[in-house]
């Protein structure tokens, strides 16, 4: 008999549709950008989401300005230089990420039956050499960085 391995006894994590939006501009909007919009909307400060997200200030400060320049509207709003210092979404801010979300659930919803058969095909013996959280999506934060003068 070949090398059969059985899946794993614990239900393994399902698959999904990690959505990256390629905007007509030449800007991006993925996962790590809803991620620090929503972290800032509860951390209330750009400090304080970078620390969050396990970041440093100014590639957290980057990505928010390569935000705020995309659109035409300001995604964060911020305060420096007061006693209480701090960050707020905007509520175009909100709209946008309400807009990603739902565009992901329903990517995920329509591709559920294609990824099924994707993980029945899965290779249980796989180790990845890079983790998905290792792995780097242009978005934002590559905006940033291109425009970061050397």
């Amino acid at each position: 008999m070949g090398d059969t391995v059985a899946k794993p006894e614990t239900s393994p994590a399902a698959a999904r549709v990690s959505l990256t939006v390629d905007l007509p501009h030449g800007g991006r909007i993925g996962p790590e950008d809803v991620d620090l919009i929503e972290t800032i909307a509860r951390e209330r400060s750009i400090v304080g989401a970078g620390r969050a997200l396990g970041q440093s200030y100014r590639k957290t400060w980057l990505m928010v300005d390569a935000l705020n320049r995309m659109f035409e509207s300001r995604v964060i709003d911020t305060f420096p230089g007061r006693r209480q210092a701090g960050a707020t979404v905007t509520d175009f801010g909100r709209r946008l990420v309400a807009l990603y979300r739902s565009a992901e659930r329903r990517a995920n919803a329509t591709t559920a039956r294609a990824l099924d058969e994707i993980v029945a095909s899965l290779d249980w013996r796989f180790e990845a050499a890079v983790t998905p959280a290792d792995a780097v999506t242009p978005t934002a934060r590559d905006a940033a960085a291109a425009d970061r003068p050397d």
